[in-house]
């Protein structure tokens, strides 16, 4: 198996992930990768998900150009890497 590290994490997540551990019974490293697994669309046994969510249905066909154009400059910051994450 691939070992992977990762930084960063802010206290919201951490306790979430420690709510979903002690939820499903199982280790910090398992609810993180059923996390992630999820958040990949991907079941517990690593295959694509049958379940596709709605959340974002009601946004189709109904945004302009410029709101396209907001959106990206929203999110532009999430395409920066933190370098001092990675000291």
């Amino acid at each position: 198996m691939t070992h992977l590290s990762l930084r960063g994490f802010d206290k919201e997540l951490e306790r979430r992930l420690r709510e979903l551990a002690r939820r499903e019974n199982v280790s910090l490293n398992e609810a993180a990768l059923l996390l992630l697994r999820r958040g990949a669309g991907l079941d517990e046994a690593g295959q694509p998900s049958a379940v596709v969510g709605d959340a974002l249905d009601r946004f189709i066909g109904v945004w302009s150009v410029a709101d396209e154009r907001r959106l990206l400059k929203s999110i532009a910051a999430c395409e920066t890497v933190d370098e001092a994450l990675w000291k």
